[in-house]
């Protein structure tokens, strides 16, 4: 493990997490534990050997273990509650990027699952509305579901279940009103926008 020989929290931790994938790794790892497979999936343009190697590092480093699924026979992946810890100062970095993604995606791979920890981090201390109030993001592949709880608010895929809202708009977008650099208004002059159900609940969740 290379060393920078320096007796600084932040350095120590650059030392566990500062290489090349390693917090990516935990971004997946943070939205769901995942196989080796389902990891490759989601981060596009790694090579295999390369993750094999940063799992290797960040699990002797006591931030990833392995474990066995449900059936016994497949090893996933899961972050320790050490690891896990990672959530907070992660969700600041993504508060951070917001000058960085207004250009938009450029050609950069994007995936929708990214959006589960993305918006809830973006929200935060935001008002919530009433509890468990439930908000479908639709932005062109599988259904997402924004819930209000307690702790603030969760992504993850819709459920089936009733929604109070949709709100329908390109990835770019859905940040940006998550991030408060864009209204509902300005989003729905420009076009960039639809919404179904109760509007009063999204404003309420989007209020910059």
């Amino acid at each position: 493990m290379r060393s920078y020989g320096q007796y600084c929290g932040l350095a120590r931790s650059l030392e566990v997490v500062g290489d090349r994938w390693n917090l990516l790794i935990v971004r997946q790892l943070l939205i769901a534990p995942a196989r080796y497979r389902e990891l490759i999936e989601g981060l596009p343009g790694i090579a295999t050997n390369l993750l094999a190697d940063r799992l290797r590092d960040l699990e002797a480093s006591g931030v990833v273990e392995r474990r066995l699924t449900g059936t016994g026979s497949t090893v996933e992946y899961a972050l320790t509650a050490w690891g896990a810890e990672l959530r907070q100062p992660i969700e600041s970095l993504i508060r951070w990027s917001t000058p960085l993604m207004v250009r938009g995606a450029e050609g950069d791979a994007f995936r929708p699952e990214w959006l589960a920890l993305a918006v809830p981090a973006l929200l935060d201390n935001r008002v919530t509305p009433r509890p468990s109030a439930r908000i479908g993001l639709d932005i062109g592949g599988p259904l997402l579901q924004l819930r209000s709880c307690d702790a603030g608010f969760q992504v993850g895929l819709h459920d089936s279940g009733d929604l109070d809202a949709t709100v329908r708009a390109e990835p770019a977008c859905m940040l940006g009103l998550a991030a408060g650099a864009l209204t509902l208004d300005d989003a729905r002059t420009l076009g960039l926008v639809e919404i179904d159900g109760q509007e009063s609940v999204v404003r309420t969740v989007f209020a910059a």
